[in-house]
């Protein structure tokens, strides 16, 4: 397939977005066009709500974003990811995260009884935990459990434990360690008792700096408390496909889940990377999380494009970073309980988009994945709103609410929130005049004069593109809903852009470099190996 950058739909589009700019149209004056702008440009699946008609596009827009995703194949694009086929195409592999839950009819079946085996493995593992079967090296059951892994077996369960916090079973205590500095893990051993906590090491290939070297402290943790080799195997299980690495760390064979190299590390939370979910929340409460992704799954592969969430916020990712000039894209949940989705959806996407280099290996002709940052609200909105406010930069913004909370008794609190929510999205597109500060001024008192001095530094320009995401609540199911929009999200993208949205070559260099480094700083020789300000630094450290 040639790139979509040099299709027709795209050179179209491309002149769309120069009259529209030429226009006088803001996003407030086409509501005033179309009175029935809200009911146009929404749509939903289940209990997920989309309102894009904060966007600065018209119908026109529209049609022509959807004949860009006919001409680029995506389509087909989608069912081959259904099918099986091999679209990682720098490693030659599938990308089947999606058959982690939802069956792949033209997939092999091996695929689906792997899948099938290991939730069935998981569910006996975290029963015999919750029931206290499986106790510590002096009988006592398990109280605490570590995850220890990094991006993709970090943040994807760490984000989805904190969400669903609010159906934590009582017995346990689930904590995640991500970060090499020794700092995180001291820390989080410092409240636990290691005849009671279990660890669970998530590494693909066991070879994880990061990870094996915070597995390696904890079980130096564990011996010095009490603990022999013999007991390593009743606090440590492992998910990994490197069975024998896992077993020289001293786990036994029957407590290592798999892993699969059809799953990327940033979709790969369904699998048994999601274990500390599991045992966090249940496994129904898992399965529930499974069955949320599936009915997303079902929408993007079945519904047409126009009310298509994946499909519509994917295009219009690919019309603000291609042909509207924006870099970042602000992620903003109106739940505390999210507060971890914006750096979870910053791997997802920039991981996943971060490419210069087309698929058939041409440079990409335009940029790609955009910056992603964020935070809950309303702590936003006392920091860096203002800069989506009143600054110069193109940020769209997506913000997530929850009609309803679950904790029903403080509903009226939980309506401040909301009302903060649709507020931000609606200044964002409203702003506010000179004239209409003047007057506001004037009103408070001030004289002329001043009014007219101090209304230029009240304007906000307004005209600032958001979505707004509504769960009619947050759980396990919905979770599971809002991560899969955004998987399949990025996938659009990356059709559109014509990459490969599941390698990523740049960080397999930063780790290569960290360990000839690691060698230098460990040496006991001045350093001149490398360029001047890695020798100096790492000289400056040794001294």
């Amino acid at each position: 397939m040639t790139n979509p950058s040099r299709s027709k739909s795209w050179q179209k589009l491309s002149t769309h977005s120069q009259e529209l700019r030429g226009k006088p149209v803001t996003i407030a004056s086409l509501f005033v066009a179309d009175p029935a702008r809200f009911e146009r440009f929404s749509t939903r699946v289940g209990e997920v709500f989309l309102d894009y008609s904060k966007n600065l596009l018209t119908g026109e827009t529209r049609s022509l974003l959807l004949a860009l995703a006919e001409e680029a194949g995506l389509r087909e694009a989608i069912a081959a990811m259904f099918r099986g086929d091999v679209i990682n195409r720098t490693e030659g592999r599938p990308a089947l995260h999606v058959a982690l839950r939802t069956p792949l009819p033209n997939a092999s079946l091996k695929v689906g009884d792997e899948v099938q085996n290991t939730l069935n493995k998981m569910e006996a593992f975290v029963g015999r935990v919750h029931r206290g079967d499986w106790t510590g090296c002096t009988g006592l059951p398990i109280r605490t459990v570590i995850n220890i892994g990094i991006g993709g077996s970090d943040l994807g369960p760490a984000m989805v434990a904190e969400a669903l916090r609010y159906w934590h079973v009582e017995q346990l205590s689930v904590h995640f360690v991500s970060n090499v500095d020794p700092v995180h893990m001291r820390e989080t051993l410092a409240n636990a008792d290691p005849q009671t906590t279990l660890f669970v090491i998530a590494s693909k290939t066991f070879t994880t700096l990061e990870t094996l070297q915070n597995a390696s402290l904890a079980r130096r943790w564990f011996l010095d408390n009490g603990g022999d080799l013999a007991q390593v195997a009743q606090h440590f299980v492992a998910v990994t496909a490197n069975v024998p690495k896992a077993e020289a760390f001293g786990i036994n064979a029957d407590n290592i889940f798999p892993m699969w190299d059809w799953v990327g590390g940033r979709y790969s939370l369904w699998s048994a990377i999601g274990l500390p979910v599991a045992l966090a929340v249940g496994m129904p409460k898992f399965r529930e999380l499974l069955h949320g992704a599936r009915l997303m799954d079902e929408h993007f592969r079945d519904t047409p494009f126009e009310r298509n969430i994946p499909v519509l916020m994917g295009l219009l990712a690919v019309w603000y970073s291609s042909f509207g000039g924006a870099s970042s894209q602000a992620i903003l949940p109106y739940s505390q309980s999210l507060n971890l989705f914006p750096a979870f959806l910053q791997q997802l996407e920039m991981e996943s988009l971060g490419k210069s280099v087309a698929i058939d290996g041409s440079p990409v002709s335009g940029v790609t994945g955009p910056v992603v940052w964020g935070s809950a609200g309303t702590n936003g909105q006392h920091s860096f709103h203002q800069l989506l406010h009143q600054g110069t930069h193109l940020i769209p913004a997506d913000f997530i609410g929850i009609v309803n909370s679950q904790h029903t008794a403080d509903s009226d609190q939980h309506s401040h929130l909301l009302a903060n929510c649709f507020s931000q999205s609606q200044a964002l597109m409203q702003g506010k005049s000179e004239e209409e500060a003047y007057r506001e001024l004037i009103n408070q008192g001030r004289d002329e004069v001043t009014a007219r001095a101090l209304a230029k530094h009240k304007v906000i320009a307004g005209n600032k593109p958001s979505n707004t995401l509504m769960l009619q609540q947050l759980s396990a199911q919905n979770l599971g809903s809002l991560i899969a929009i955004y998987e399949h999200k990025v996938y659009v993208e990356s059709v559109m852009w014509h990459i490969n949205a599941f390698d990523q070559w740049g960080v397999e260099l930063g780790k290569q470099l960290g360990e000839k480094l690691y060698g230098a700083l460990t040496a006991t020789t001045p350093c001149s190996a490398f360029d001047g300000s890695t020798n100096g630094l790492i000289n400056h450290c040794r001294k």
